[in-house]
């Protein structure tokens, strides 16, 4: 019963950062972000399905991630847009949860998508003979199914969990979203269990960072036996957009959480927009601007509307 009160009652307030030019400062960024994050993820997904050169591996999963970055901006940034303009950083029990639960999910689902990304270019590079063989339409489809599956499952355990805390007195969540390690500090109930789930959790995000390693030391093996320079320079560029993204993907993950969680100060707001707003914003451009096979499809793409 005490869950179900609790459940239907309590409220959190976002506190996000302090100071009202601040506040305004972020509403304004994040009004500008939102729409550019949306019509650039939705226009690689229309480019990549309407060209059939890219009907291939490497663009059905830069699809599906574009497809995160779409619902992974989605889960905050419209909450963050109207608290600002209703004046009102409430938000429910339920809500909160399911903004957490979605967050770690599509956050999940992202690496794993990342590190599928890795492999596919790995096997490209170092086996491009029985590539197709390898890296099958039916192993793309289970690769992706995967990606979400494990994201789903990695977040479910640690929303059921702080379901189940009690919160009893401070209610302002230091963030702009509702994330795990600000509810815990808030809860008054005993979680040392959530805590460690928390750590196992991290230890499922770090396994496809491992193999994006991995991946890419099979490559820089393979690469570096090539005696072109010219198919070098080749190999490189074919997996340079991934690699810029993945560094910006885990860098501003890590940014956001290896740090103290003392007290959200300036510098904690610019980190945490990095990661749920610059980073699916700037997917779509880092690899349309560095591939000329998208550059082409979006042109096609742009040339097929202006004539209809």
């Amino acid at each position: 019963m005490r869950e179900v009160n609790q459940s239907s009652t309590l409220q959190f307030i976002l506190l996000g950062v302090n100071g009202q030019q601040e506040q305004d400062f972020f509403f304004i960024l994040f009004l500008f972000i939102y729409p550019i994050t949306l019509i650039g993820n939705l226009l690689i997904i229309l480019a990549i399905h309407s060209d059939i050169r890219l009907h291939n591996p490497m663009y059905f999963f830069l699809a599906n991630l574009s497809l995160v970055d779409i619902f992974f901006s989605s889960v905050s940034i419209p909450k963050m847009i109207a608290s600002h303009l209703l004046d009102s950083k409430i938000i429910s029990f339920g809500g909160c949860l399911t903004q957490m639960y979605f967050m770690l999910a599509l956050a999940n689902t992202d690496s794993y998508i990342l590190a599928v990304m890795a492999y596919d270019r790995a096997v490209a590079i170092s086996h491009p003979l029985h590539y197709t063989t390898i890296v099958s339409p039916k192993s793309c489809v289970l690769l992706v199914i995967g990606s979400w599956m494990v994201g789903n499952a990695n977040s479910l355990p640690h929303t059921l969990l702080t379901a189940s805390l009690s919160f009893c007195g401070n209610k302002e969540v230091a963030n702009f979203y509702c994330d795990i390690a600000s509810l815990l500090k808030l809860s008054c109930s005993d979680i040392h269990f959530n805590v460690k789930m928390m750590y196992l959790g991290v230890g499922v995000f770090s396994v496809p960072l491992l193999c994006i390693i991995i991946s890419y030391i099979w490559v820089f093996s393979t690469v570096l036996r090539v005696p072109s320079t010219k198919g070098v320079l080749k190999a490189f560029s074919t997996c340079s957009s991934h690699l810029t993204v993945v560094l910006l993907y885990y860098g501003t993950v890590m940014g956001t959480y290896l740090h103290p969680l003392t007290r959200y100060e300036l510098k904690d707001a610019v980190i945490t927009v990095m990661y749920i707003a610059m980073t699916p914003m700037l997917n779509p451009f880092i690899y349309s601007l560095r591939n000329r096979d998208m550059k082409a499809a979006l042109q096609k793409l742009f040339s097929k509307k202006i004539s209809s």
